[in-house]
């Protein structure tokens, strides 16, 4: 597959989508304004379980036949990984300098094309955006230009977001702009008010908190759902977010949000936003992060490796991790 292509293709598919939904009163960044319309509730339930699939089959190494994207943390500078069957090489890395934004920021777009991080002094709470394409070429910084004031914070739990593979969220100032980073501009359209968003790869539905409750697009429908953490863990965290979604917008993968400024990549269940339920999912030892995948590929990730499940949440199959990427975060996947 070439992934630049199916990239392009898929964001012209975004864009058009957005339209459409601009029409309808949602926009395709959670906004219609300076404050965006809360999407029309629908009722669901309070159930806690909803799919209870097979026991995962043994260890395959087709069930992930396409690219993964790691980034690990080396002594002195961020290392991009990727990972194609048993191959594993390092496309590049990027120094840390001399503080915390680079390592707490540093991310892959959703279709593996693109990096983008911030670069700040030591202590600094924010710093210059850069972007460049996954082998370190190209690199840019996004410079001024309004509403962006070119600074974006680089503290935070989650504080850059990618909408599709060329537009990303960024914080700045206490407000949100919204980037397209192959014009090095602000991206058409209303970053919006609305809190803790995450986007489907191909940026037609997202999940995002209004006003304090959060919600999904489920194929244009804007739905309201409810998700109470596990209360022996709450207390150690400052809630949780969306950290995945799949394609239609239906599922969402949740994650802790941590108690300092420091980064988080992790997630732990899944919920169904049409039901309230969380998902039984396959497999054994306690859940590190899921991803869902352009072509509705489950990945579950554990420290015996990745449980691959099909968009019902049935096993295809495990996959063994190469060694030295336990301690790696797995930010993308491309079939």
């Amino acid at each position: 597959m070439n992934v630049f292509t199916t990239a392009r293709g898929l964001r012209t598919v975004a864009a058009l989508a957005a339209a459409a939904f601009v029409a309808a009163g949602v926009s395709a960044c959670g906004g219609t304004g300076t404050r965006p319309s809360a999407p029309t509730s629908t009722p669901s339930s309070d159930a806690t379980v909803a799919v209870t699939p097979a026991a995962a089959p043994a260890n395959s190494s087709t069930a992930l036949s396409g690219t993964r994207y790691y980034l690990a943390f080396g002594e002195r500078a961020a290392e991009i990984h990727v990972v194609r069957g048993d191959t594993d090489r390092v496309s590049t890395t990027v120094p840390y300098g001399g503080g915390e934004c680079v390592r707490n920021t540093i991310t892959i777009s959703p279709y593996g094309e693109r990096l983008a991080w911030v670069e700040g002094a030591a202590g600094a709470e924010a710093g210059t955006l850069v972007t460049a394409l996954v082998d370190g070429s190209g690199r840019a910084t996004i410079a001024k230009r309004s509403p962006y004031s070119g600074r974006t914070t680089c503290l935070g739990d989650q504080p850059l977001v990618w909408n599709t593979n060329d537009r990303l969220l960024v914080q700045q100032e206490g407000h949100l702009a919204l980037l397209d980073l192959t014009t090095r501009r602000p991206a058409d359209g209303d970053a919006g008010n609305e809190t803790l968003k995450w986007w489907t790869p191909d940026g037609r539905n997202w999940a995002a908190v209004s006003e304090g409750r959060p919600y999904a697009t489920n194929n244009g429908k804007a739905v309201f759902y409810r998700y109470t953490p596990p209360k022996a863990e709450a207390a150690r965290h400052d809630g949780w977010r969306v950290r995945s979604v799949s394609s239609d917008g239906r599922y969402v993968a949740v994650g802790w949000i941590n108690t300092d400024t420091s980064r988080n990549d992790g997630s732990f269940a899944v919920v169904d936003t049409t039901t309230d339920k969380t998902v039984d999912l396959p497999g054994d030892g306690t859940v590190r992060s899921i991803l869902f995948a352009t072509d509705g590929t489950v990945l579950v990730r554990r420290d015996g490796g990745i449980t691959v499940l099909d968009r019902t949440f049935q096993p295809v199959g495990t996959v063994t991790e190469p060694a030295g990427l336990g301690g790696a975060a797995l930010l993308a996947y491309v079939p």
